[in-house]
């Protein structure tokens, strides 16, 4: 942490210190412009953020701290195409996918704008092809189907954006398989004919253990019901060729990208293909359109009304000065429901660090937890806990002013008035004199009364974000996402960490390549520590008694 930057900390924790514990029902009581006040719109998204512990002279402290973390210097050597991400030494420029042409990007003094015109004119060609039936099955006849194969960013980008684009989809239905686990892909494939069926291979370096095992697996099964002909039925979402051709697949139906994407940031790039076969060339520019909106926004609107860096400064408030470890991200709308795991990848995966970029251990709290489920789903899970739980857990509700389906407005009304419920009871809650008097003039006696009350107090002051708009389409999206995404870069820099590596899940991977042998029963768990040793014989002889009951029922 810079001496600027720690200055800027501790003006803060001095502010907390002095306004002490803020009442949300006291600053409206005080304050009736608040809302206007402390709304924002960028973008197509508008912002409401009155529901927060922070008042005119937090915010002002806040846009110091990004001042003195330099945000704004480092916003511009992203886009710059600079290196940013410093452990693996790469530019990272997903905002240069979806700049039409007018990043001005260089890496290594090659301007990136030409590379990814072409690449993403081929792309949508061979996504419109797909949708016209151009682009054929072995028999001639179009493909009904499309199956991803991918995980991570190659798997939670596509199959969030499929979904909630859902209403503009008129293309090939889309499955999309992740998990290792073969019931996955079994249980994509059943319901398919492999001579309809087109399959999507997506991983970069065409490695990825889990998406590799789940092609091969789908490479067997297609070529068991298509013989030699399996081939016209996979295409590759991925940068290595060799392994391309090596596994079958002509390269003219290889479609790549950069090591300046990152995973988690590459729905921008041919990983959304799936996206592109689905709603077409003409939706997925609107939706590259509406993300470029928001860094535009990002790049050019002022500290106080910059949609991205507040919702990143008040995490950072809630996260570092109150001391609130959890986030909740809670969209009204259905075809979001995805949504809260694509931002678990983005936020958790990007921020979950404990170095900072100078090597040495971090010395304030990073990402959040980050969780959540689509409206009204959630409010028969979890949100007791929001509202009544021990934890504060600060939250984002999403909602659209208008829904696809105009013969069920009054539902949509209904999810509305939802979503405005729960901002509302989580802010103001209920006193025990409130919930007395409801019991009382419930006709309850005084000693039933005394009993129930404590048990239907709300604390409330519990605070969240509104993010609203006119409808979920293609733009809205983009926009979206854009915004997270330059939210937890925000944080990153201000958190002084790398938000664009994700070392930690290389660990588990390196030790599940030794395992799977012992596993398999092909050498002996030599080395390992008692319980997974002993778990993978446990294993073992589960798997030899069940084999010797179905011998005995025979």
């Amino acid at each position: 942490m810079t001496p600027a930057v720690a200055k800027a900390f501790k003006a803060l924790h001095a502010h907390r210190t002095k306004t002490g514990d803020l009442s949300l029902r006291t600053l409206f009581a005080e304050d009736p412009k608040r809302f206007q006040s402390l709304s924002f719109s960028g973008a197509g998204l508008h912002l409401d953020a009155s529901k927060n512990l922070i008042t005119d002279k937090t915010l002002a402290l806040l846009i110091a701290l990004a001042e003195a973390a330099g945000v704004k210097a480092r916003a511009k050597a992203m886009f710059a195409g600079d290196v940013v991400n410093i452990t693996e030494n790469r530019a990272v420029l997903h905002t240069a996918l979806r700049a039409n042409g007018a990043s001005r990007a260089k890496v290594d003094g090659v301007a990136v704008d030409p590379l990814i015109s072409a690449e993403l004119e081929r792309f949508l060609a061979f996504a419109e092809d797909v949708r016209s039936g151009r682009t054929a099955a072995a028999d001639g006849k179009p493909f009904t189907d499309v199956v991803n194969i991918g995980i991570g960013g190659s798997d939670l980008g596509p199959a969030m954006a499929t979904l909630a684009l859902a209403p503009y989809a008129d293309g090939p239905r889309l499955h999309f398989v992740s998990n290792v686990d073969g019931a996955h892909l079994a249980d994509t494939l059943k319901g398919l004919d492999p001579a309809r069926t087109l399959v999507l291979i997506a991983s970069k370096t065409f490695t990825t253990q889990e998406t590799m095992a789940n092609a091969r697996a789908a490479e067997a099964c297609m070529r068991k019901a298509l013989k030699d002909k399996a081939g016209q039925h996979f295409a590759a979402l991925s940068t290595a060729r060799e392994k391309v051709v090596a596994f079958g697949i002509d390269p003219v139906r290889m479609f790549g990208f950069w090591d300046w994407v990152g995973g988690r940031y590459s729905i921008w790039s041919a990983i959304g293909m799936p996206v592109a076969i689905a709603v077409g060339a003409a939706r997925f520019r609107e939706f590259l359109a509406g993300a470029r909106a928001m860094d535009l926004h990002f790049l050019k609107a002022r500290p106080e009304k910059n949609l991205p860096l507040l919702l990143a400064l008040i995490g950072i408030w809630n996260r570092n000065i109150l001391g609130f470890a959890a986030h909740a991200v809670l969209p009204y709308e259905q075809r979001l429901s995805r949504f809260a795991a694509y931002l678990q990848q983005l936020d958790m995966e990007s921020n979950g660090k404990r170095v900072g970029i100078d090597g040495k251990p971090v010395t304030l709290a990073t990402g959040p937890l980050v969780f959540g489920e689509p409206g009204t789903n959630g409010q028969h899970a979890f949100y007791q806990l929001l509202h009544q739980g021990t934890d504060v857990i600060p939250a984002d509700f999403l909602i659209g002013a208008e829904g696809h389906e105009p013969d069920m407005a009054g539902q949509h009304a209904l999810l509305i008035a939802n979503c405005l419920a729960q901002t509302e009871a989580l802010m103001k809650g209920r006193t025990l004199e409130e919930a007395s008097a409801q019991l009382k003039s419930a006709g309850l006696p005084s000693a039933e009364v005394n009993r129930l009350a404590p048990h239907k107090v709300f604390p409330g002051n519990r605070p969240t974000n509104t993010i609203f708009y006119a409808k979920l389409d293609p733009a809205v999206l983009g926009a979206l996402i854009a915004l997270y995404e330059h939210k937890v870069f925000v944080q990153g820099v201000i958190w002084g960490i790398n938000s664009f590596d994700q070392w930690g899940v290389e660990l588990g991977k390196e030790l599940a390549s030794s395992l799977q042998p012992m596993v398999e029963g092909r050498t002996k768990p030599t080395g390992r520590d008692s319980s997974t040793a002993g778990l993978i014989k446990a294993l073992a002889r589960l798997v030899k008694l069940d084999a010797a009951k179905k011998e005995t029922d025979r």
